[in-house]
């Protein structure tokens, strides 16, 4: 794995409240731990092929899946591995927003050979952890997925980064997980608890088998968890 130089390296804060980063904040709170679970899981979802591209999902929007999978990449980033977080949410991004930076080049610029991925990735305040924003919006995000670019993007990524975690929009919504799902070694579907219709999960599944993705889990959002005299919230907004 050759060496990535970053030109943009400052050391960035999360400021958006709402999206706290918990697995980063508080490492062994019981939430965190869950987010270590899910992140084992994964490792050892697969015998036959190490998983490297990791799509994260949901079947509709508010769901809790740009929380989850920042979560997700904070973990797996403890774990001493380069990670690199991607927005491919290029309808409605959030990964600039969960990580205090502004969104003039990104994913897109470099899809559509504007910047290079060396130039436009940035690290964060977690070691070991870098994102890829998602850029300016594009008129045409699904071409933009379906592209040559979007393929040499994920072997280049895959050259630097141990992980490659893709953050992409909810699958009842748009049809870009789908074309992004097969590009990657697997997918996790969030669903939240009490909100998520089960006929709205059993949809979003159908669609990811009909893209050929390998559905790795389904993490169940937002699951009141009551143990004696203490409850919390596996999840948050």
């Amino acid at each position: 794995m050759r060496p990535l130089v970053l030109k943009r390296n400052k050391k960035l804060k999360t400021t958006d409240p709402s999206r706290k980063l918990i697995a980063q904040l508080d490492p062994k709170s019981p939430i965190s731990e869950q987010y270590k679970t899910i992140r084992t899981n994964i490792q050892y979802s697969s015998i036959d092929q190490e998983i490297r591209t990791l799509m994260v999902t949901s079947a509709g929007p508010a769901e809790g899946k740009s929380t989850t999978v920042a979560n997700l990449a904070v973990v797996f980033a403890q774990l001493g591995k380069k990670v690199l977080l991607i927005d491919a949410d290029l309808r409605k991004p959030t990964v600039h927003r969960t990580f205090g930076v502004n969104n003039l080049f990104g994913f897109t610029t470099v899809l559509t050979k504007q910047a290079t991925l060396e130039k436009t990735v940035l690290e964060t305040e977690e070691e070991n952890l870098f994102i890829l924003t998602s850029g300016p919006v594009p008129p045409n995000p699904a071409e933009l997925l379906s592209s040559k670019s979007m393929e040499q993007l994920v072997v280049e990524a895959k050259e630097h980064f141990d992980y490659v975690i893709f953050d992409t929009p909810p699958l009842l919504a748009v049809a870009d997980p789908q074309i992004l799902a097969n590009k990657c070694d697997g997918s996790i579907l969030v669903v939240y608890s009490g909100k998520t219709e089960i006929d709205q999960a059993k949809k979003a599944k159908e669609l990811l088998s009909n893209a050929k993705s390998k559905l790795l889990g389904v993490v169940l959002n937002h699951k009141e968890i009551k143990n004696n005299d203490y409850y919390y919230y596996y999840g948050s907004k």
